[in-house]
């Protein structure tokens, strides 16, 4: 059994000492992998540590909600040393952020992540060398203390009060992101219907459009609001923004700071994600992208764990038209529910997954690829594709990775390090419960 790393400094999970050490073990190896794939990608005339460079410029952000254990519509089994406040969960996420050196940013969900003082909060952040990402709005749930119930929906409710009162609650997240330094409001709604009928569908959006004006309107100059659509769940007959149209028309009527925000996971089976994500490009609405995996549904599974393929499909649209027209990387954020792992874990092992697909888009010969899609030839233009993909860019990514002050092995380095342990022991238990959370 490996000994338990010492408890490091306050403000940064681990040392960067302890990390040195954990590298030191691994470097001679990783040196000798990296330098085999850059012969074997230089014969085609791929410069290696230009990938690299490319790597090394990736980030994306963590939400709170995924470092602790998620649950189903039945049942969630907690782990010992999960976080309980916004506090802890900053740990957690700077774990990760040490560690894998890609996700420096924090995205926030209140009332959930709710403190007394955000600015307080943001030092808290740098502290750990962490930003935060955009802010959430929970309108889904009611919550303590509130005077109108969003059962029944909450910017498209038909009551106009219960509307009234999700417009003050992102209002208020609009005015917590402009302390914390955020740059985006993320909205997804509940809304819809379980019974043909219940709703008009018309009139519904409009009050979702009219309602959502308004947030729209207090946002500052510098500021997106994206667009979270989602086909069904908890509404399973409609859902007002079920799908890219819907937010497509929703970002559209609202204005240029309005963007679509598509979540892996929040589409029909065997919809061509890819090709939406090409599509809202095409016309500036891409705003963001929320990163899991599914088999089923909605699952929230870990990022590359069911299809590593769509994911790398998903990279050569964004790495296409980042090519064809440059401009605002969008807003890159893992969203996952992890039921039976540990939620650290699954983020490094997530993050790893997306910088690898990152990667490969990377080594995809642009110009074979358009040359046979001109010539109409759509095994050479599959081929340009799969060569990139079969490529095992581990190296390139833990190389990336140790250069910029992190762990060549984060799993290992992780488990040898006790922090699960260790934080069983230093905070309260967290209570059983029913539902994500």
């Amino acid at each position: 059994m490996r000994q338990i790393l010492e408890e490091p400094l306050a403000d940064k999970p681990f040392l960067p000492e302890q990390i040195a050490d954990h590298n030191a073990r691994h470097i001679a190896a990783l040196t000798d992998e990296y330098e085999a794939l850059g012969r074997a990608l230089g014969r085609r005339g791929i410069d290696i540590d230009g990938v690299k460079a490319k790597v090394s410029g990736f980030s994306l952000a963590l939400p709170t909600w995924a470092t602790g254990r998620g649950g189903t519509r039945f049942a969630k089994f907690p782990i010992p040393g999960e976080p309980t406040n916004i506090h802890e969960k900053l740990a957690d996420c700077a774990v990760v952020q040490q560690l894998s050196r890609a996700a420096p940013r924090v995205s926030l969900h209140f009332p959930w992540d709710g403190a007394s003082d955000y600015a307080a909060l943001r030092e808290e952040a740098e502290t750990y060398g962490l930003g935060f990402d955009a802010v959430n709005s929970n309108t889904f749930q009611d919550q303590p203390g509130a005077e109108h119930s969003y059962r029944s929906g909450s910017l498209g409710a038909a009551d106009a009060a219960v509307r009234a009162q999700a417009i003050r609650h992102n209002i208020d997240c609009i005015e917590i992101g402009k302390t914390l330094g955020s740059k985006a409001l993320t909205v997804w709604v509940g809304d819809g219907s379980n019974f043909p009928g219940q709703q008009d569908f018309t009139r519904a959006l409009d009050r979702y459009i009219e309602a959502t004006s308004e947030i729209y309107s207090r946002l500052p100059d510098d500021w997106q609001l994206l667009l979270e659509h989602k086909m069904f769940e908890p509404a399973f007959y409609s859902t007002i923004i079920s799908d890219w149209g819907s937010s497509l028309m929703a970002a559209q009527e609202l204005g240029p700071k309005a963007k679509c925000l598509v979540d892996l996971g929040h589409h029909a089976p065997n919809v061509n994600i890819e090709q939406i994500v090409a599509r809202l490009h095409r016309v500036g609405r891409l705003g963001g992208f929320h990163f899991n995996d599914s088999k089923y549904g909605d699952d929230d599974l870990d990022s590359g764990s069911i299809n590593p393929h769509q994911l790398f499909l998903v990279f050569n649209e964004l790495a296409e038209a980042e090519a064809r027209v440059p401009g605002p990387t969008p807003a890159y954020m893992i969203d996952q529910s992890h039921n039976v792992t540990d939620p650290i874990e699954s983020l490094l092992s997530s993050t790893e997954s997306i910088v690898s697909a990152f990667a490969k888009a990377a080594l995809i010969d642009r110009d074979a690829l358009h040359d046979a899609q001109d010539r109409d030839d759509p095994m050479m233009a599959f081929q340009a594709l799969r060569r990139a993909y079969r490529v095992d860019v581990s190296a390139i990514v833990a190389m990336a990775r140790m250069e910029a002050g992190g762990a060549i092995d984060v799993l290992e380095f992780y488990r040898d390090s006790g922090w699960r342990a260790r934080k069983a022991q230093e905070r309260k238990p967290v209570g059983l419960g029913a539902g994500i959370v």
